[in-house]
């Protein structure tokens, strides 16, 4: 942990600032959002649908929105769309914990997703501009303050729930508020440098830049490949808590025993995350450890499909550490294949882009990616109602399994045809300024 904060001091004033704010982003956000459900159906009374519509908005604002806010981070700069995603989501999560009409709570819940579509394309695109050549060291740190933000924010958050839900809102609003006054009067602007001139970039249509990055096929075919990444991962929030519900029941073991998923996650990779990067930018060359990260996530349902091959115990010890270890062993393996392969993602990114419209770039691939989540998820679920019916409970298992050696194999081939490395251009790396 000394070596990632000598790190950190090692980088200018707006690289530590990013950082920070990335930490208290995702604080302020998952300190809340776990609990939202809860609140729409316990306090509010809405039906299950209604529950389903205000989260679904969120989504899709924020999803659906990505290329839209890197375009505008590419526009206008970096920091304007920073500050205002983080506005915009102050008077969202205010308004959750304010309102009860479903009208205003739709609409408190499309600001806070169309907030994160307006900052995560602009923090990223600032953080690969500001630290050049460093910018696969930066991704790994950046990634342990994502996690860290994650990991407390619902701890938080629990807390502040057990006061009352409206609490949470409204301290969570102010960290935003907070973080919006600290980036207004210490961040400096930023814009985007794509070796063009003025005149150019003004001639140059909205519509003709999306048809350019829509064009650039190795950016696309990357982007397909990495959805596995993204669908791989998530099932610590979906298929890995079902798995251990259904094994150790709704009690108390069975939430000591989630909650034991994402600390595992979340502290392995803040306690490894810059280790793991540092070898990996050492041995192994980023197409390399992409494939290599992508077969590793794959590779952690291994022990869930192995388990399947065991008697289920009827109760007492047996059945406890089957229901825990397998899903524990498959969040580990998820966290170190996703701590090979992040910043080499997101600097592979940049590469591909040509170092030109990098926020545009980042928000297709979220868009992308986000898509593909939706998509994942709904046959992982399929997977799994089918599983249970035909008692056949390795399948869901053996589908993940094959989907993170499916992804792991497209971008091997990618590597091998040269379709990952595109040369940066060369130019003079220009300064932040105030």
């Amino acid at each position: 942990m000394k070596g990632a904060v000598a790190q950190v001091r090692s980088y200018e004033r707006s690289v530590q600032l990013l950082l920070v704010n990335q930490f208290t982003i995702n604080l302020g956000f998952y300190m809340l959002m776990p609990y939202l459900a809860q609140h729409l159906s316990g306090t509010l009374g809405l039906a299950g649908w209604l529950v389903g519509l205000v989260l679904g908005v969120r989504n899709f604002s924020q999803q659906g929105m990505f290329l839209v806010g890197g375009t505008l981070a590419d526009r206008f700069g970096y920091k304007p769309l920073i500050v205002a995603g983080c506005l915009l989501r102050t008077a969202g999560f205010a308004t959750l914990g304010l309102v009860d009409s479903v009208p205003a709570l739709l609409a408190a819940s499309a600001a806070t997703g169309f907030a994160g579509a307006l900052f995560n394309p602009a923090v990223r695109a600032y953080l690969a501009a500001d630290t050049g050549e460093r910018r696969v060291e930066a991704f790994a740190l950046f990634n342990v303050f994502y996690q860290a933000g994650i990991l407390l924010g619902p701890l938080v958050g629990m807390l502040l729930t057990g006061v009352d839900f409206k609490v949470t809102c409204l301290i969570s609003a102010a960290i935003f508020a907070l973080l919006s006054i600290v980036q207004i009067r210490a961040l400096p602007s930023r814009r985007a440098d794509d070796g063009a001139s003025k005149d150019t970039e003004a001639r140059e249509t909205v519509w003709s830049q999306w048809r350019g990055v829509l064009a650039n096929r190795a950016f696309l075919l990357f982007s397909t490949a990495m959805i596995g990444s993204y669908v791989l991962s998530f099932q610590v929030y979906l298929a890995l808590p079902l798995e251990v519900r259904r094994l150790g029941g709704e009690g108390q073991f069975g939430t000591v025993a989630v909650a034991l998923l994402f600390a595992a996650s979340g502290l392995t990779t803040i306690l490894g995350q810059t280790r793991v990067t540092a070898w990996c930018k050492e041995y192994l060359a980023p197409g390399q450890a992409l494939a290599w990260g992508l077969l590793i996530m794959g590779a952690a349902f291994v022990p869930l499909l192995a388990a399947t091959a065991s008697p289920v115990p009827d109760g007492g010890i047996g059945r406890g550490l089957l229901a825990a270890v397998p899903p524990v062993l498959a969040a580990l393996l998820l966290a170190l294949g996703t701590m090979i392969a992040y910043p080499f993602e997101m600097d592979t990114i940049v590469r591909l882009s040509g170092d030109r419209l990098v926020a545009t770039h980042y928000g297709l691939y979220n868009t992308i990616c986000g898509v593909g989540i939706t998509l994942g998820n709904l046959l992982t679920g399929a997977a799994l109602d089918a599983a249970r019916a035909a008692g056949m409970s390795a399948l869901p298992w053996l589908a993940l399994l094959a989907l993170g050696v499916a992804c792991s194999a497209a971008l091997y081939g990618l590597q091998r045809a040269g379709r990952l490395t595109r040369p940066e251009p060369a130019r003079a790396q220009p300064a932040a300024t105030a």
